[in-house]
């Protein structure tokens, strides 16, 4: 497992349908070591902090391997790494593999996964077309994020080590899965709300979908 790129930029405004957007996705790769903090990695930054950022969304992983699917479904070829607006181009962890709670130390520092990815407008902006977000999400092909466990400097082409991971703990396609496809799934929702790693806001989101179906009994 290997860390390809790491990708940053600071919020900028473009026009989209006649408004002003304010958007941190036009990530670019960066040559060098660079440090992660708490919440973000120097350099970069997010626009709306009521929905991005914060601890635990501090960094955006997207798999290498996705690239070429992309490719094919955009019919494009220019498709640089941070193009999906990730701090972090990986190879070798994706969504299938890596549960939510695994630990991974790249460099000095040590990451957690918090939560999968949920796209927004802003994706399909980038990208050009809303047509981006339903495939986006039945292919599992989201990236997550993590949560900073432990600062430290970190540099492409890093090795990536796991160094934590409990063997019954969801995985991200899981957790993507449960939250927009299978709704239902009692048994997934209290897998879900017992997992502590998970970000309080989707546990939290379970456990009242849980609540509903409890009283729809």
């Amino acid at each position: 497992m290997r860390l390809l790129s790491i990708n940053v930029s600071r919020p900028k405004t473009v026009e989209h349908r006649g408004k002003q957007i304010s958007t941190g996705i036009f990530k670019t790769p960066i040559e060098g070591r660079r440090m992660v903090r708490n919440t973000s990695i120097d350099g970069d930054g997010q626009a709306d902090l009521t929905v991005h950022g914060g601890v635990n969304k501090a960094v955006y992983v997207f798999p290498f391997e996705h690239y070429s699917w992309y490719r094919n479904l955009l019919e494009r070829r220019d498709l640089d790494f941070g193009y999906f607006g990730e701090n972090l181009t990986t190879d070798g962890l994706l969504e299938d593999q890596v549960r939510i709670g695994d630990r991974f130390q790249i460099g000095e520092a040590i990451f957690e996964v918090s939560q999968p990815r949920s796209p927004c407008f802003k994706l399909a902006m980038k990208v050009g077309t809303s047509k981006i977000l339903k495939p986006f999400l039945s292919s599992g092909r989201t990236g997550y994020y993590f949560r900073v466990v432990q600062e430290g400097n970190i540099e492409a082409r890093n090795a990536i080590e796991r160094i934590y991971s409990e063997a019954d703990a969801p995985t991200v396609n899981e957790i993507t899965r449960l939250y927009y496809f299978e709704r239902q799934d009692i048994a997934g929702l209290r897998k879900a709300i017992g997992t502590a790693a998970l970000s309080e806001v989707w546990r939290r989101d379970f456990a009242k979908r849980l609540e509903r179906l409890a009283r729809l009994r």
